[in-house]
């Protein structure tokens, strides 16, 4: 059973995809008659490829060889876009250990086979960019004559192309190089400031944690200080007091003791009394017991007092050694105090340094803007340089347009002009051969009229002959 469309009876009318087949059949004859032109000779091919370095005969380009044909190919990539089966491997062993996983990628995707593949890729890429878009798989696994001649033959016609534009292809690609240089200088400038700028950001959190730290202790000193200095005036004032007190007691120690030494004198005067009457000694002896006792008590109380004063002159001792213990511990707090005034005045030059690199850091900040315009600027002329990259080579491709329209009809001109001389080739052929049949006529006619010549000539002489004899 037939699922074709029925054919319409009107004179011109098409199938349902005649349109598209008469589309393809046209673009078809184009590719021959482009191909025609863009055809080289096996000779030139193989002189072409001999000049890369690769041994190539017309043998070899004849009956190919997968291997070889590969090895060409892949110098061609590695020639046009810099990729061969090594620099697509990364990338391709990556994907297999992605896909797979590292233990099953080599067993169940080796790596001559995962290259290839990825060669193809790009090699198909290429193939486009070349003309050729039929370009397959089986191109390089089961290479054919006449489809490796074609293969070549665009190939080549592009490296030709290629070399007769490397002035502007290698202008662009160092317009794009410097461009890209510069772009990775300035990011790594912008880098390098902002490693600074976060490096002097953190110095400043801890300085202004010590900062902090110190003023904190700096009070809390103070504070202790301002209560030592209070103690202090205490412990002075009742050393003070002590001073006086024991002054005063040591004065009537001395008193008391000159007392004494005036009564020993007044007693050693007394004693010759002693001589005299019993009742006058009685009544001298009880006055002088009363005195004695008076002295006594008086001499009691002088050493009570005097012990007295001894512990006060202790206490006193005491007292004098936590004034000195408080006398050094305010030396301590002063040598204290003097290394809290380097420490304030170190943290001043900290403070100082602190308000140094925070104008370098707005100093860093403000470079930082400006290197930051600068890039937008550099990002501005790299986008108005890919723009006019981009409108060149529309320019460039429009051009290539052109030239291959004009190839496209010098093509069809060579191809008429073919055709015509073809024509005039078989015309004077058919020409050439009327006129050796011709000339083999002519010939076979001459040849029969010399034969009848001959015949004539021989039945003369025989005729004359005759007559001759008849005579």
């Amino acid at each position: 059973m037939s699922y074709n469309p029925r054919m319409s009876i009107l004179p011109g009318a098409l199938p349902s995809g005649g349109a598209a087949n008469a589309k393809s059949r046209a673009a078809k004859k184009e590719e021959e008659a482009a191909y025609a032109n863009m055809r080289l000779p096996d000779r030139e091919i193989v002189g072409c490829i001999n000049e890369l370095g690769i041994s190539f005969t017309v043998q070899d380009l004849q009956k190919p060889n997968p291997i070889q044909v590969q090895m060409i190919f892949e110098w061609f990539g590695e020639l046009l876009m810099n990729k061969t089966r090594a620099t697509v491997d990364p990338a391709m062993r990556a994907a297999a250990e992605e896909i797979v996983g590292e233990d099953l990628c080599d067993a169940l995707m080796p790596s001559d086979t995962r290259n290839l593949l990825g060669f193809f890729a790009n090699l198909k890429r290429l193939m486009n960019e070349c003309g050729v878009h039929d370009f397959n798989f089986g191109d390089l696994y089961k290479p054919t004559h006449d489809r490796l001649v074609k293969l070549l033959s665009y190939v080549i016609n592009f490296v030709r192309f290629r070399e007769s534009q490397t002035n502007v292809i290698d202008e662009h690609c160092n317009r794009a190089e410097q461009t890209k240089a510069r772009i990775e200088q300035l990011y790594q400038e912008n880098q390098n400031m902002e490693g600074q700028l976060e490096d002097m950001k953190f110095t400043r959190k801890q300085m202004e944690a010590q900062v902090a730290e110190k003023t904190k202790r700096n009070e809390e000193l103070k504070h202790k200080l301002l209560e030592l200095r209070k103690t202090q005036e205490k412990v002075a004032a009742r050393w003070e007091e002590a001073k006086i007190k024991k002054s005063e007691m040591t004065k009537e120690l001395e008193d008391k003791t000159m007392t004494k030494v005036v009564l020993k004198q007044e007693s050693a005067k007394l004693r010759p009394y002693t001589l005299q009457s019993p009742s006058a000694l009685q009544s001298s002896l009880t006055e002088l017991s009363n005195t004695l006792n008076g002295d006594k008590a008086h001499i009691d109380s002088l050493d009570r007092r005097a012990r007295a004063l001894q512990t006060s002159t202790d206490s006193f001792t005491v007292v004098t050694g936590d004034v000195a213990s408080c006398i050094k511990l305010l030396e301590e707090i002063a040598v204290e105090l003097a290394k809290e005034e380097e420490e304030n005045a170190k943290n001043a030059k900290q403070r100082d340094a602190l308000t140094e690199r925070g104008a370098s850091v707005r100093e860093v900040e403000r470079t930082e803007a400006l290197l930051q315009r600068q890039l937008a600027k550099w990002v501005e002329r790299t986008e108005t340089l890919r723009v006019h990259s981009q409108e060149k080579a529309q320019r460039a491709k429009e051009s290539m347009e052109e030239l291959r329209a004009v190839h496209k009809k010098l093509t069809e001109e060579r191809s008429e002009k073919g055709k015509d001389i073809e024509r005039r080739r078989v015309r004077i052929e058919q020409i050439e051969k009327k006129m050796l049949d011709l000339k083999e006529n002519i010939e076979n006619e001459v040849r029969a009229a010399y034969d009848e010549y001959l015949k004539m000539e021989s039945h003369i002489k025989l005729y004359i002959t005759e007559m001759e004899q008849a005579l």
